[in-house]
């Protein structure tokens, strides 16, 4: 059989593991140019609180009953495409499930080598990994003697964004919930710095961290994370607005105060879809696996076991509590 989880109900406000249901299925079979896939690992993601709600957004929603959406790494079983065999690893989007069936013009190979796992496919390099390559570079533009400001700086997102701003010569300081990610964030990234917006100190201390202001900020919280360094962006600063976490489970938009240090400051603030970069991935993935290969990107992960405690890792994710890239090994 192949087990799945579905959505069972649209959440309201925070989610909830009852807001998911474990079902078992036929094992599908593939037809002409497709592929069997047994998944390993799934990938949990900010995203996905804005795929169960039915507000508009830039993909349809998940329909109650459906197979939640996910990106996961798997074997091949059964093959009926001619580029690929039973035992070849793949990078898919099949969901929360033990199984899946694609067509092979929509699955890519992937390949583990040393101190690079299948799950970075999913993380640093994959989607998360991406994100920070073309937000930050192609939004953010950042230039040697920059500050440069990231929220979640532990995350998937957040830890890659600072390290390559780093290399770019930029000052980079870290926002991040508790000691232990921030010590992290600073002793074992290099960031410069990194405050702890659970502190309760969070304007005092953003303006210790950034004693000459912001200059590039890639934005992954919203709220009053957003508000507080909005406030201290300099002439001329740019916004990579990311995600907005902070916001995903409220039931009232958070109102931003600061939004007139957009117009003072000639703030370029724009929104960022990986999406849109699509046909460069492999030109990020290349990137990113040469300075993986080369020790200049740490990267952590999070992991729960087990299909059935996907709906946990997903609340998990949600509330901050996982340290790194959130994953679910399934087998």
């Amino acid at each position: 059989m192949n087990k799945a989880i579905v959505l069972a109900s649209r959440p309201q406000g925070w989610v909830k593991p009852a807001d998911f249901r474990l079902e078992s299925l036929a094992m599908p079979s593939p037809k002409d140019g497709e592929v069997l896939v047994k998944n390993l690992w799934l990938s949990l993601d900010p995203y996905m609180r804005g795929r169960i709600s039915d507000a508009k957004s830039y993909v349809p929603p998940v329909a109650i009953g459906g197979t939640m959406v996910g990106q996961t790494v798997g074997e091949v079983v059964e093959s009926k495409h001619p580029g690929f065999k039973s035992g070849d690893h793949v990078l898919t989007s099949l969901g929360w499930q033990t199984h899946g069936v694609a067509k092979g013009t929509e699955v890519t190979k992937v390949q583990a080598r040393p101190g690079m796992p299948l799950s970075y496919y999913l993380g640093v390099l994959g989607m998360p990994g991406l994100t920070a390559y073309f937000g930050l570079y192609e939004i953010g533009q950042p230039r040697a003697g920059n500050t440069l400001v990231v929220s979640a700086a532990s995350g998937a997102v957040g830890s890659v964004v600072g390290q390559l701003a780093k290399a770019s010569g930029c000052r980079v300081v870290g926002i991040a919930g508790g000691k232990a990610k921030c010590d992290y964030v600073v002793k074992d990234l290099g960031f410069d710095a990194c405050v702890d917006y659970k502190a309760g100190k969070l304007n005092e201390d953003l303006g210790a961290a950034c004693p000459d202001g912001v200059d590039v900020y890639f934005e992954n919280v919203g709220g009053q994370i957003m508000e507080a360094v909005m406030a201290r962006m300099n002439f001329a600063s740019r916004m990579i607005v990311c995600g907005l976490i902070s916001e995903y489970n409220a039931t009232e938009a958070y109102g931003i105060k600061t939004m007139r240090s957009v117009l003072v400051n000639r703030i370029r603030m724009q929104g960022m879809i990986v999406f849109d970069w699509v046909n460069r991935y492999p030109e990020g993935i290349k990137a990113l696996s040469g300075l993986v290969a080369a020790g200049k990107i740490k990267y952590r992960e999070s992991v729960v076991e087990g299909i059935e405690n996907a709906p946990q890792g997903l609340v998990d994710l949600l509330q901050g509590k996982n340290f790194g890239k959130q994953l679910v090994k399934i087998a």
